[in-house]
C-alpha cells in the first residue's frame, strides 16, 4: 500500500471534516449577534473541532487497544460508517435550528453541539483520523504530517465559519448543496477504500 503523506491526510480530512454542511446552521446561529459575539462563536466552534481531532489522533489507537479491536476490523467498521456519512451528504437537506429567546450561553452550547460535533467533526472524522494515526504509528515524520494536516484543516474550518455569510452570498443554497454532494462522493470513495484495505489485511489471500 502506498505510504501516506501530508497531502493524503489533508485531502482525507477535507472530505470528512469540512464544515460546508454546518454553514447554514452557523448562519442561523450568528444572526443578529454583535461582531464580538460572532467572533466568540467562531472561535468556540473551531476550537471544539480542533480538540476533537487532536484528542482522537492522540488517544484513538489506545482506545482500540483497550477494547482489543484490531485495526483491520476498525478499518472495515470505519469504512461502513463513512459510507453512511457519504450517503447522508449525498442526500442532504437544509436544516435549521430554532434559537428564539435563547441566552447567549445556550447559543454557545449549540456552536459546540451540533455544529462543531457532529456536523463538522463527527464519527466519520474520528474514524478517519484513527486510521490515519495507525498509518503514522512509529513514524514521526508521518505523525508530524498528520498533525500539520489537522492544523491546516482547523484553519480552513475557522475561515469557513468566519466568512460564512460571504460564502452563502456567493454560492447560494444550490452551490452549498452541490459542494456537500461532491464531498459526500469523496467520502463514499474513502469509505470503500478503507473497507477494501481492511479486508485485504484481515484476509490477505482474498486480495
Amino acid at each position: 500500500m502506498q505510504e501516506m503523506s501530508f497531502q493524503h491526510y489533508l485531502l482525507g480530512l477535507f472530505a470528512v471534516a469540512n464544515n460546508i454542511a454546518a454553514i447554514p446552521l452557523y448562519i442561523n446561529l450568528i444572526h443578529g449577534r454583535t461582531v464580538k459575539e460572532q467572533r466568540k462563536l467562531c472561535h468556540i466552534a473551531t476550537l471544539t473541532a480542533f480538540l476533537t481531532m487532536i484528542i482522537t489522533m492522540l488517544a484513538g489507537l489506545a482506545v482500540l487497544n483497550f477494547f482489543q479491536i484490531s485495526v483491520p476490523a476498525f478499518r472495515i467498521a470505519g469504512g461502513l460508517l463513512l459510507l453512511s456519512t457519504g450517503f447522508g451528504m449525498m442526500n442532504s437537506v437544509e436544516k435549521s435550528i430554532e434559537l428564539t429567546e435563547q441566552t447567549f450561553s445556550k447559543i454557545i452550547s449549540t456552536a459546540i453541539i451540533p455544529i462543531a460535533i457532529p456536523i463538522t467533526t463527527g464519527a466519520g472524522t474520528m474514524s478517519t483520523i484513527i486510521l490515519f494515526s495507525e498509518s503514522a504509528h512509529n513514524k514521526p515524520y508521518l505523525q508530524f504530517a498528520l498533525l500539520g494536516a489537522i492544523i491546516a484543516m482547523t484553519i480552513l474550518i475557522y475561515l469557513s465559519f468566519w466568512y460564512a455569510p460571504k460564502i452563502v452570498k456567493y454560492l447560494g443554497t444550490t452551490g452549498l448543496d452541490v459542494l456537500t454532494k461532491i464531498f459526500g462522493l469523496i467520502t463514499l470513495a474513502l469509505g470503500i477504500q478503507f473497507i477494501l484495505t481492511g479486508i485485504s489485511q484481515a484476509f490477505p489471500k482474498i486480495l
